[in-house]
């Protein structure tokens, strides 16, 4: 069993949490490459980003906080346009939660509408794949169905 830290343990380990990383060490804790981070960045979505004397981005917990945010999103499917409005919203104090609400929703019935589209394929390409022999012969519905429209 381990003694737990003792207090100029913890001090450093907060201490190295506050401190600002590296786009590497960014990168690393929220799970998206340096070259997108980059690119948030040139979208504006994080701010001006500190920089060292040689020119070294350095980030803070809180724009590493934004980069897991921004991941989220990306996870859930929201496009660029919306992440960054939804980025605003979330640092605007005075939003109304309607507002995030309003973009939610929208993305939600967008991406039921392309579930529907993707089944109504998947169905058509069963019914292609049932109607064909799939023998040595060279005829096939699936190549006719898809010369035919």
């Amino acid at each position: 069993m381990t003694s737990p830290p003792d207090a100029s343990t913890r001090m450093t380990t907060s201490a190295q949490e506050a401190a600002p990383v590296n786009i590497g060490s960014a990168a690393e804790q929220c799970g998206v490459s340096a070259k997108m981070i980059r690119y948030y960045e040139s979208l504006g979505l994080l701010g001006k980003v500190r920089r060292t004397d040689s020119g070294y981005r350095q980030y803070s917990q809180a724009e590493v906080h934004v980069l897991r945010f921004i991941k989220r999103a990306r996870d859930l499917g929201f496009s660029m346009a919306e992440i960054t409005e939804l980025v605003s919203l979330w640092n605007n104090r005075r939003r109304t939660s309607a507002s995030v609400k309003r973009i939610a929703q929208k993305h939600a019935d967008e991406l039921a509408q392309r579930v529907a589209a993707l089944q109504e394929m998947q169905r058509t390409l069963t019914h292609l794949i049932h109607g064909c022999h799939g023998d040595n012969r060279p005829d096939c519905p699936i190549l006719d169905e898809l010369a035919d429209n």
